[in-house]
């Protein structure tokens, strides 16, 4: 059986060490900060006994579990990423542990006033008599994806621990700079040498992933002229007007608080102004490869419309593709998706096979030659201050890990 105390002392060690990436940083890994866990988490590898660990240049991870079977079996692999989302701060993460969950408000913070409710965040409603673990109310969790990490370092820990379960080859990999969508990049698919993996790196239990968004960035940098206010007139550009003109032209409803399922949307994230100039930051995500083309198009059109009205330097745009949707190079091989759905159900899991509504290192490795699907991770409300994650969930997580490796070598 595996110890909830166990998991819980191991996901505190990690989330209270600042792992937030930069998506302004050209080095790999974006923030030093990274190291801090990267290190730990090697030397922690070691130390449960697993082999071939190697920490490279850029603060990839690598190691091996050996196979206990003599016969051949596939090499599977489990990856993770350790940095958090430059979205909201992850610096002196306090975590809060709340036993027997009952239904109703949890004060995250007096002093602020900052409440996590049911009422607003429904799926608490899935966690009654659960071990939840929280913030402050001040910082992002990092259950994004340290919970991850935490699981595949517990499951090898216990496969190691306990050899009368059968298994092949298994890699673990834990990666920086996913959150700002290059956590792949310089991933060594051939030093892993895994026929499949899986990202562990979803959500709430059960949930079970081989398609995600195709994703792109967008950069929007608007020029105006500035002059004193008080003999402005004919002469002044604030770009601030006119970067307001181009967020208002967008289909107002095609954002992230409008959507779902398989929709996609522009999501304005980040926005700096003024009347000289004005910086919009945009990500684009749809799952039909088509419509994400299009909604490419729509901003480079909206562009030259506009640079038309105001001068052809006035505006200009740059859109960078991240990583696309997965599904085509996972449907080939469904086997590996059965092979995770038979071992949820075979520890009373409800699987939950729906869309990924972002991405995941799984899709860019996938395109890589390594087919990656996702599975479930426990935690919920991640990159905000009401991230929280059940216990419970992490441990059938790391159960999931143990059975995915019984299987595989059983179906030989």
């Amino acid at each position: 059986m595996i110890s909830k105390e166990h998991i819980i002392k191991r996901f505190v060690s990690y989330i209270t060490i600042d792992t937030e990436s930069d998506p302004n940083s050209q080095t790999t890994p974006s923030t030093e900060k990274q190291w801090d866990l990267a290190n730990k988490l090697a030397e922690e590898l070691k130390a449960i006994g697993m082999e071939d660990v190697s920490i490279d240049d850029n603060a990839y991870i690598m190691a091996t579990l050996p196979s206990n079977v003599a016969y051949e079996v596939p090499t599977i692999g489990f990856i993770a990423h350790f940095d958090t989302s430059p979205d909201f701060t992850g610096a002196n993460v306090k975590p809060q542990i709340h036993e027997n969950y009952l239904v109703g408000d949890i004060l995250l913070n007096k002093e602020e006033g900052i409440v996590l409710s049911p009422n607003y965040f429904e799926d608490l409603k899935l966690y009654i008599g659960q071990t939840l673990i929280t913030t402050d109310g001040t910082t992002l969790l990092g259950a994004d994806d340290k919970a991850g990490i935490c699981e595949i370092v517990s499951a090898m820990e216990y496969l190691i621990n306990h050899p009368e379960i059968k298994h092949g080859k298994i890699r673990v990999g834990f990666t920086p700079d996913e959150e700002i969508g290059r956590g792949a990049h310089k991933f060594d698919v051939e030093k892993f040498g895994a026929d499949w993996a899986y990202t562990m790196d979803g959500s709430q239990i059960g949930e079970l992933e081989y398609e995600n968004f195709n994703a792109a960035s967008a950069v929007v940098k608007i020029k105006g002229k500035i002059v004193h206010p008080g003999y402005a007139k004919g002469k002044m550009i604030n770009s601030m007007y006119i970067a307001t003109e181009f967020i208002n032209s967008l289909p107002r409803m095609e954002t992230p608080e409008h959507t779902d399922g398989y929709q996609g949307f522009f999501h304005l994230h980040n926005m700096k102004g003024s009347v000289d100039e004005t910086v919009l930051e945009y990500i684009i995500r749809d799952h039909d490869r088509q419509h994400f083309d299009a909604r490419k198009e729509v901003l480079l059109k909206l562009t030259n419309e506009l640079n038309t009205q105001y001068g052809n330097d006035t505006i200009k745009t740059e859109i960078k593709d991240q990583y696309f949707n997965m599904r085509e190079k996972i449907e080939p091989v469904m086997h590996i998706v059965d092979i995770a759905e038979e071992a949820m159900k075979q520890l009373d899991i409800e699987p939950l096979i729906k869309a990924i509504r972002g991405g995941t290192d799984g899709s860019q490795l996938s395109y890589m030659g390594l087919p990656c699907p996702n599975i479930f991770a426990g935690g919920h409300n991640f990159h905000g201050r009401y991230e929280y994650v059940p216990v419970e969930s992490m441990v059938k997580a790391t159960e999931v890990i143990c059975k995915i490796a019984e299987l595989t070598a059983l179906k030989k």
